[in-house]
């Protein structure tokens, strides 16, 4: 996937980057996967759920981009322990030059969290491709 991670240019985009690449290693999409409410009522969905066609094994992306500094990133934990709520086991996929360095390295420190460049080898790994 080299280059490819500059190309994306907002959320819809990353969505649409790891949609892509999991379907280009073999492996069933689903996007926007509703998996119940949070506290205060609003629907949870899942923005990309990959699945392994033989052995079922799943997968949940949350796909999180910033492309300048912000208050955006102030909402990655809560996105962390939302991920301890879906059904099924979960990441955080981040592309953007607008996170800092501090977020970063709190998202890697997690193991709940990959850079965009380091996805495909992630999921190989982990689906066992």
């Amino acid at each position: 996937m080299p280059g490819k991670a500059a190309a994306v240019k907002s959320g819809s985009d990353l969505e649409q980057e790891v949609a892509q690449l999991g379907a280009e290693l073999g492996l069933a999409v689903d996007s926007q996967v509703a998996v119940g409410r949070r506290i205060w009522g609003a629907r949870r969905k899942i923005d990309v759920v990959l699945k392994h066609p033989e052995t079922r094994v799943s997968l949940g992306i949350e796909c999180k981009f910033q492309g300048t500094s912000g208050s955006a990133e102030e909402k990655i934990p809560a996105t962390i322990d939302d991920i301890r709520a879906w059904p099924i086991r979960g990441i955080v996929v981040f592309s953007g030059a607008g996170f800092s360095n501090n977020i970063r390295a709190y998202l890697l420190s997690t193991g709940k969290a990959v850079e965009l460049p380091d996805l495909k080898t992630w999921l190989e790994l982990y689906f066992g491709l």
